[in-house]
């Protein structure tokens, strides 16, 4: 089967790893700060801290934010649940924005027209999250004018992007947002095994999210509200969680940032070729807006159905017949039973539900061959044949 996305861990990976193994510290140790370090000068930001998971850095994000019972956030609906249910961990009440069809990523002109109709009604919200879907940054720099217009603060969901990069900007530098969200699962664009980091260029953000991260709890003399009782003191200030990452993890991240910049290269070449070979088939293929460099963690496909009378799942059901590990990003997330019980249905958000009924993620990883790539589209011709 050919996986829709797959790790790459080479040897010096596996030798950065091993080598924390046989030293005195397993979770928090040097690799971590290290690890951080490589992120931020890579980004061009003043604070980097890693986490366990994405969701663990979102919900942190949150709550350094001030998120809490009575405030909204709203997010777009294409994304993993986890950049909605990061708002209902803080007690607050999320809502979605509905994509751009070209792009998949929260449209800024329905949020503008969103954000009319709430400050009408005195129910704006406290933070948006733009989802940069695929590796593709939404448009930040019309989000963040309309952060400023209207009040609420921003946090980039760019868990598909590092590496990626927006006008003249790296995703991950905070240039429009307050904070920056990464993934670092296995079929992201780097992994630590699972493992996440938010940054920011706002030091109180960052300290807030350093405490939240480690019980509420810090060693820091200078952060101290009492004297400290001696060498071994340290004060518990909030009520945080334990979302750290070990050394472990951090080592394995720190080895793979080397291949970053190669690895995004390599998903370009891809796409250009799944571009050229998919040009007579009944699909879309997807946009790459010219002002950004998409990380390209996903190549999604919709099925151009005035063009094709094969369903969604028939084409599925036959690529993965044919050894063909495609998948679907994502299900709305108003579409889930829990969240239809929170009072959304079918219907509201009309763009993003016409998506999901077309897409299929076809595979895309740096170690993918133009074999294994011709495989892909002899498949597809097939299924939709």
């Amino acid at each position: 089967m050919i996986p829709y996305g797959r790790q790459d861990i080479q040897d010096d990976d596996i030798a950065a790893v091993v080598e924390v193994l046989r030293s005195d510290f397993l979770t928090q140790g040097p690799k971590v700060p290290a690890f951080e370090a490589a992120v931020a000068s890579h980004c061009g930001v003043a604070h980097a801290l890693a986490v366990n998971s994405a969701t663990s850095a979102l919900h942190i994000a949150c709550l350094a934010l001030g998120v809490g019972r009575g405030d909204l956030v709203w997010t777009s609906p294409i994304t993993f649940v986890a950049s909605a249910n990061c708002a209902l961990y803080c007690g607050a009440e999320i809502d979605f924005v509905d994509i751009d069809p070209a792009t998949f990523n929260l449209c800024p002109k329905a949020l503008k027209e969103k954000l009319d109709v709430a400050k009408a009604a005195g129910k704006l919200p406290k933070v948006v999250i733009p989802v940069h879907m695929t590796g593709q940054s939404c448009d930040m720099a019309s989000i963040r004018e309309l952060s400023f217009q209207y009040g609420f603060a921003v946090i980039e969901d760019a868990s598909h992007a590092i590496g990626g990069r927006y006008r003249d900007t790296v995703i991950g530098s905070c240039a429009y947002s307050d904070i920056t969200v990464f993934s670092f699962h296995p079929v992201k664009i780097i992994t630590t095994a699972e493992g996440g980091m938010a940054l920011t260029q706002n030091a109180d953000l960052a300290r807030s999210m350093a405490l939240l991260r480690s019980h509420g709890i810090t060693r820091e003399a200078s952060l101290m509200e009492e004297e400290s009782h001696g060498p071994w003191y340290y004060e518990q200030q909030a009520l945080g969680y334990n979302y750290r990452m070990t050394d472990m993890q951090a080592a394995l991240g720190v080895s793979q940032m080397k291949h970053l910049d190669a690895w995004v290269a390599r998903r370009q070449v891809l796409a250009d070729r799944y571009d050229q070979l998919l040009r007579d088939l009944p699909v879309i293929a997807p946009v790459r807006v010219s002002d950004r460099y998409s990380a390209l963690h996903l190549y999604v496909i919709q099925l151009d159905q005035d063009k094709t009378g094969k369903s969604r799942r028939e084409v599925f059901e036959s690529l993965r017949a044919a050894g063909v590990g495609v998948n679907v990003h994502y299900i709305p997330v108003h579409l889930q039973p829990y969240y239809k019980r929170l009072g959304f249905t079918a219907g509201q958000y009309p763009l993003s539900e016409a998506y999901y009924a077309r897409a299929i993620s076809l595979p895309m990883f740096p170690k993918m061959t133009e074999q294994q790539q011709d495989t892909v589209v002899n498949a597809l011709k097939q299924a939709l044949s």
